[in-house]
């Protein structure tokens, strides 16, 4: 059995990435065992030990547990920035979610895994499985979070529409703030738990400082757990 959570969004760019390492960190700060995980990742660099990732490395960094493979942490790394089915087939490869499930569940055995998604619910991944496949097989509690910034409403609705589609029921969904100057952003806001129907977990404001970022991985960290 897997223990921990899955982190998807209503896009790429929404603060996945940012939103795991709060989580993480909270985790780390309550002493929990945690571990992140970033299953799928393109744009990756080379260096001297193979594709890195970026997203995955600041979850390896915010994590409690160290010292795992890399490729357990993040077993599909691509070098084109494109979306993933594309990536895979640039390089002949062929992304698997059994491979993911195996290495996820080696990670739980060390503790909480908190798996960041890559771009949105219903992104192909290779063949006809999507995010949303994953997620499903993983079978860890689902956090959407929504980027809020102006378009958000859509694609937020639509993307609970489509988990809703697929039995899944998130447990919440975080709001982050994308804009400095975002108008009407407490209404957007009220407007999305209106709609979504379904618990926000935290509000994430536009860059937070060093002091309050420490606040908000405690209140993130306990609101997955206790959620």
């Amino acid at each position: 059995m897997i223990n921990g959570w899955f982190i998807t969004g209503t896009d790429t760019g929404v603060g996945k990435t940012f939103i795991a390492e709060l989580v993480l960190e909270g985790l780390r700060e309550a002493e929990y065992a945690a571990v992140g995980m970033k299953p799928i990742a393109t744009g990756c660099r080379r260096t001297p030990e193979g594709l890195r990732s970026e997203d995955a490395e600041r979850l390896i960094a915010a994590s409690s547990v160290h010292g795992r493979r890399y490729d357990e942490i993040n077993p599909y790394a691509f070098e084109e920035p494109i979306a993933p089915h594309l990536a895979a087939d640039l390089t002949g490869r062929r992304i698997l979610i059994d491979v993911i499930y195996a290495c996820c569940l080696n990670l739980a055995n060390v503790g909480l895994v908190v798996v960041e998604g890559i771009g949105g619910w219903r992104v192909p991944i290779g063949g006809n499985d999507t995010v949303a496949d994953l997620a499903a097989n993983l079978e860890l509690p689902v956090v959407l979070v929504v980027g809020v910034r102006l378009g958000c409403l859509n694609h937020a609705l639509l993307t609970a529409e489509a988990m809703a589609d697929d039995g899944i029921r998130p447990i919440g969904w975080v709001a982050n703030i994308l804009a400095p100057d975002m108008v009407r952003e407490s209404e957007t806001i009220m407007a999305l738990e209106c709609h979504l129907r379904m618990p926000r977990l935290a509000t994430i404001p536009y860059r937070p400082s060093p002091s309050l970022r420490a606040e908000l991985a405690q209140t993130l960290a306990l609101a997955f757990v206790t959620a």
